[in-house]
C-alpha cells in the first residue's frame, strides 16, 4: 500500500492510496460545501445540487449516467452533510476510467431549467417523507435549536418554503462559487496506479475553474434549552440532546470517540446496560460528532412517554459520574478493541477507506494510514478521557423531543 498526493494547477487536490493486493478500486470527489455554507435564501441548495448532479451534461443524459454506472457494475451514490457533499463509486479496476469520467460529469452537470423544475418536486416529496420520520425531525430541530444562529444549525434538506422559492439561477450561482477546483478533493483507493489517477484527473478535471470559497470556523456557543414537538400519533417519545464536544481538528478527538463508545455505544456500553438491556428504553446512545471548529455530544433516547423523565435523570447521573470519576481500565480496553476492529474492517475494502482518506485531507490536510489510526486509538489513556471531560463534559445542554408528551420537566 502506497500513498500519493498532488495538486493540479487549478487547485484540485488529488490523493490516492494504491493497493494492488485488492480486487476493486474506488474514487470520490469531496466537495467542501454543505448546509453551513448556504444562506436562508438558498437553504437546501447543496442537497438539491447533489440530486441535479445525476441529471447529466451535454454528453450524457440522466438515463445515460445511471445506465452506464449499472452496466459497469459500479456501487455509486452521493451524499450531503452540513459540511461536505460527496460523490463516489467503487468498481472493478478495469472499469475505473469510464467510472471516473461519469463521476467527473456529476461535478459539472448542465443544471438545465427543465431538470431543475422536475427535481424540485422530488425534493419537496423527500422533505415531506422525512418529516414523517420522528428521528429525522428531532435531529433537524435539535441542530437548529442547539446551533441557533450558527451556520451549523441550517437544515441539510432546507424547508418546503426555501425549496419552493429557490430558482435555477440561484443554484447555478451557488454551484459556480462552491464547486471551484480549489474546493474539491479527489480521493482514490484500491487497485490502480498513481499514473492512472494522474492521467484521469488531468483528462477530466484540469479545465475546472480555479479558486476556493471561504468558511467561517467560529466555534458555536450554544445557549441550550428544551423544546417539545407534540405528535400524538407517535407511540414512543424520541428525545435528542446536544452539548459541546471537541472539533474535527482537536487532538482530543480520538479520546472523544473512545469515550462515546464506552458511555453510549449501541451495545455493551454503560447506557446499554443501564437502560436498554433492562427494557426501560428501546434505544439509549451517545455519539460524538465533529465539525469544522465545533463538535457535539449527541444523546438519543427512545422510550415510552411515561419513562422519559426517569430515563433522562438516569442519563444525567451517568454523565455526572463519568465526568467526576472517569472510566475504568477494563472499559477503556474494550472500547479501544471495538474502535480498532471497526477501523480495520472498514479499511479492508477500498470503498471503506475513502471516507477516512478524504475526510482527513478535507479537515486536516494530512494523510493517515490504517496503522496511524490504530496507533492513535491504542494510545488513548484514561488521562486523555479525563482531559476530554474537563474540556467538554458530557451534558444534555439542548434537549428536543417529539412524541405524545406536551411537557417535560428537567431538573
Amino acid at each position: 500500500m502506497e500513498f500519493f498526493e498532488t495538486e493540479l494547477d487549478n487547485g484540485l487536490k488529488v490523493i490516492a492510496e494504491v493497493n494492488p493486493a485488492v480486487y476493486s478500486a474506488a474514487a470520490s470527489f469531496f466537495v467542501r460545501t454543505g448546509a453551513r455554507d448556504e444562506t436562508d435564501e438558498v437553504s437546501g441548495v447543496s442537497h438539491f445540487l447533489e440530486h441535479m448532479a445525476f441529471k447529466g451534461n451535454d454528453n450524457y443524459t440522466a438515463d445515460d449516467v445511471n445506465r452506464i454506472f449499472d452496466e459497469l457494475g459500479a456501487r455509486y451514490n452521493a451524499s450531503t452533510s452540513e459540511e461536505v457533499t460527496l460523490y463516489y463509486a467503487a468498481v472493478l479496476p478495469e472499469y475505473l476510467p469510464k467510472t471516473f469520467e461519469l463521476l467527473s460529469t456529476l461535478i459539472r452537470p448542465s443544471l438545465r431549467d427543465e431538470d431543475f423544475e422536475i427535481e424540485k418536486k422530488v425534493i419537496l416529496e423527500e422533505i415531506g417523507m422525512y418529516q414523517d420520520q420522528p428521528t429525522f425531525t428531532v435531529y433537524d430541530k435539535t441542530m437548529a435549536t442547539h446551533f441557533a444562529d450558527h451556520p451549523l444549525g441550517r437544515s441539510i434538506l432546507g424547508s418546503t418554503q426555501s425549496i419552493t422559492d429557490l430558482t435555477a439561477d440561484q443554484m447555478r450561482e451557488y454551484h459556480s462559487r462552491q464547486y471551484r477546483a480549489g474546493n474539491v478533493t479527489l480521493a482514490v483507493a484500491g487497485n490502480t496506479t498513481w499514473d492512472e489517477v494522474l492521467s484521469l484527473a488531468n483528462t477530466w478535471c484540469s479545465d475546472w475553474p480555479s479558486g476556493a470559497s471561504g468558511r467561517s470556523l467560529d466555534e458555536a456557543r450554544p445557549a441550550g434549552g428544551v423544546e417539545l414537538l407534540t405528535r400524538e400519533s407517535s407511540v414512543q417519545q424520541h428525545i435528542m440532546s446536544m452539548s459541546p464536544a471537541p472539533s474535527a481538528r482537536d487532538p482530543l478527538r480520538y479520546a472523544a470517540q473512545i469515550l462515546a463508545v464506552i458511555v453510549g455505544d449501541d451495545s455493551g456500553s454503560r447506557m446499554f446496560w443501564d437502560l436498554v438491556d433492562p427494557g426501560d428504553a428501546e434505544a439509549a446512545e451517545i455519539g460524538f460528532n465533529e465539525y469544522d471548529g465545533s463538535g457535539t455530544w449527541l444523546t438519543y433516547l427512545s422510550c415510552q412517554p411515561d419513562d422519559v423523565e426517569a430515563n433522562l435523570e438516569r442519563i444525567r447521573r451517568l454523565y455526572a459520574d463519568v465526568n467526576e470519576s472517569g472510566v475504568t481500565a477494563e472499559e477503556l480496553e474494550t472500547a479501544k478493541n471495538k474502535a480498532a476492529s471497526r477501523i480495520v474492517l472498514r479499511s479492508e475494502r477500498p470503498m471503506g477507506r475513502l471516507s477516512s482518506l478524504g475526510g482527513n485531507w478535507v479537515y486536516l490536510n494530512s494523510y493517515r494510514s490504517v496503522k496511524a489510526d490504530l496507533d492513535a486509538v491504542n494510545a488513548v489513556t484514561r488521562e486523555d478521557i479525563r482531559k476530554v471531560t474537563e474540556k467538554c463534559p458530557l451534558n444534555v445542554l439542548t434537549t428536543v423531543g417529539i412524541g405524545p408528551l406536551k411537557s417535560l420537566a428537567l431538573n
